[in-house]
């Protein structure tokens, strides 16, 4: 039987790899630094949604004067998600497969 894949971020990941050896930036890129990091980037999107009904929240990523930060933001925490994945050797997609079987049989469907 073979898996589907659902995440495959080979191409990010030597992206965000040459990024780093380019800049002479592994030795920072240990794992406490990018959690730290991911950390930030999250605070920093929800920033964009702090004080927002939830409608204005529902349209953050479409209005003009906003639509550039939440997706500058989403990709920040995207890319630190995936250079720590790949710092620590975690298989992104295989663990996305298992947490979302896990969570099937936690939240049975009525």
């Amino acid at each position: 039987m073979t898996t589907q894949r659902l995440l495959d971020v080979t191409a990010l990941e030597a992206a965000l790899q040459r990024f780093a050896d380019a800049r002479d930036w592994n030795g920072f890129h240990t794992p406490r630094n990018l959690v730290l990091a991911l950390t930030g980037e999250v605070g920093e999107l929800a920033e964009l949604f702090q004080w927002l009904t939830d409608e204005q929240a529902a349209r953050l990523a479409q209005d003009p004067a906003t639509a550039r930060a939440v997706r500058d933001e989403l990709a920040d925490v995207l890319m630190y998600l995936v250079r720590l994945s790949s710092v620590l050797g975690v298989d992104l997609d295989a663990a996305v497969r298992e947490k979302l079987v896990a969570n099937g049989v936690r939240y049975p469907a009525p």
